[in-house]
């Protein structure tokens, strides 16, 4: 059997990947950077002695799920844990980007998961047991200016994900969802995160790999959604609790 995690070169998905093959799961990573994915293969290949193959594509592009899928099924794969983990943001007022910047973004973070659960889906349900893993965010608990966009994809994520678990309860496939916060990752580089956000998270950051370990016990243990350490779950508390205007203000100013 095998697990796929998109977004494996690096980061989060890297250490998910990681925390899978200490369980002997065989790998397929997926991800844009073929080097990278490349890298990760052997290293963990040497390491914990699991097969592991990867696809380098970017997932951003429209209908990148069949193609996933399509080279799954050529080299008859069978996969019983999917980790949709790929995903990016980009910091700045809402007009700042262009509309294929917006939509690549979406694209990547809602419409690729969307349709990976999709194709999967059936392989997914034919094993004795099988597990979904999406990736959301900590922002997926208010709107967030000047990431509106971003955070909007991780309020689908996520709601997305409960509605899927909800339907799939009489099947063998369970489906958990987890909403990182801040995490030593590249993402603040890619997203261009101004230096006040940065600072402000680097009191609360969390390691890849702590996050690794907790995202993939929680998704063995069938949790329907998890926010990694104890801050962040007060946030999103907070958030849910005090009126959207102060939350939202407050937001706004940490991203100036």
């Amino acid at each position: 059997m095998y697990a796929l995690i998109t977004g494996a070169s690096k980061g989060i998905g890297k250490e998910i990947a990681i925390e899978l093959a200490k369980q002997k799961y065989n790998l397929l990573l997926v991800a844009r950077s073929e080097g990278l994915l490349r890298e990760v293969a052997i290293e963990l290949q040497e390491k914990y002695g699991v097969k592991v193959d990867y696809l380098a594509v970017d997932l951003a592009t429209v209908d990148v799920a069949r193609q996933v899928f399509d080279w799954v099924a050529k080299n008859q794969y069978e996969v019983s844990v999917l980790v949709n983990n790929a995903g990016y943001g980009s910091v700045g007022n809402f007009d700042t980007y262009s509309i294929e910047q917006n939509r690549d973004m979406m694209n990547l973070n809602m419409a690729t998961l969307t349709e990976m659960c999709h194709v999967f889906l059936p392989m997914l349900k034919r094993q004795s047991k099988a597990y979904i893993m999406n990736i959301a965010s900590s922002t997926a608990y208010q709107a967030l200016p000047k990431m509106a966009v971003y955070a909007a994809t991780k309020i689908y994520v996520l709601n997305f994900s409960r509605a899927l678990k909800h339907e799939l309860k009489d099947t063998s496939v369970s489906v958990t969802c987890i909403s990182p916060g801040a995490t030593d990752t590249g993402f603040n580089d890619r997203a261009a995160v101004p230096a006040k956000a940065r600072k402000a998270a680097e009191k609360v950051a969390m390691t890849p790999e702590v996050v690794a370990k907790i995202s993939v016990k929680a998704m063995f243990d069938k949790k329907t959604e998890v926010i990694p350490g104890i801050v962040n779950k007060l946030g999103a508390f907070l958030a849910w609790l005090a009126p959207k205007s102060i939350t939202e203000n407050v937001a706004a100013g940490i991203y100036q």
